[in-house]
């Protein structure tokens, strides 16, 4: 084991030095901050992570770098809930806001430069002297991305979205309603083209599914 790491590249040898630093760290630091974090999980750095005491990470997560997570209080009477499961993996750059809950299941792949978010930048009020950015809509919307789905490079997950388990969003999609499990779903607006027949063990187009 030793003379194989030895004749590793100096760079693969650097990035598992970072690894195990980050994972430690996620062990030690983070367990003091967020609600809980599982064994085995990582974060790694640089990234922007707000009012971690109302998130939950599972075991083995990886989080990598530049993350933007965020739990956001719109009320005092409302506590979000932002949840990780098991063995998920979140790649870089990926934005994640949450002012009511966004539930993420365990063995879930989110590829880079995604974003997920259960808020509503209200624009409604031309008066209004805050900009709109600021503004934020009190509300009950959520997200939930069932187990063992993958979210491809670039999408975004809207507000009031639920995603089945075993979910394929195709790369720069962007979600506006639900996903039924088992299925495939790409485009701005995303929609489902397959779904998986556990009767022909196959994918088939959605015309040609038992699925209405």
């Amino acid at each position: 084991m030793l003379s194989k790491i030895l004749n590793e590249p100096l760079l693969n040898n650097t990035n598992r030095i970072f690894y195990i630093f980050d994972r430690l760290k996620a062990s030690f630091w983070y367990s003091l901050s967020f609600k809980s974090i599982g064994r085995g999980s990582i974060i790694a750095k640089p990234l922007f992570i707000k009012n971690p005491q109302y998130m939950t990470i599972g075991s083995n997560v990886s989080i990598k770098h530049h993350i933007r997570m965020e739990a956001v209080k719109t009320s005092v009477s409302r506590n979000p809930e932002l949840t990780i499961g098991d063995n998920t993996n979140i790649e870089q750059n990926v934005h994640i806001i949450c002012h009511n809950k966004v539930h993420i299941g365990s063995n879930v792949s989110i590829t880079g430069n995604c974003a997920i978010v259960d808020t509503t930048h209200p624009y409604e009020d031309v008066c209004d002297p805050v900009k709109i950015g600021d503004r934020l809509l009190d509300d009950d919307a959520s997200v939930e991305i069932g187990n063992g789905s993958f979210i491809g490079f670039g999408s975004m997950i809207l507000p009031n979205v639920k995603i089945g388990e075993y979910v394929i969003i195709g790369a720069h999609s962007v979600v506006t309603k639900d996903v039924p499990s088992y299925c495939v779903a790409i485009g701005n607006p995303a929609k489902a083209v397959k779904t998986y027949d556990f009767d022909s063990k196959c994918w088939v187009n959605i015309n040609q599914s038992k699925l209405n």
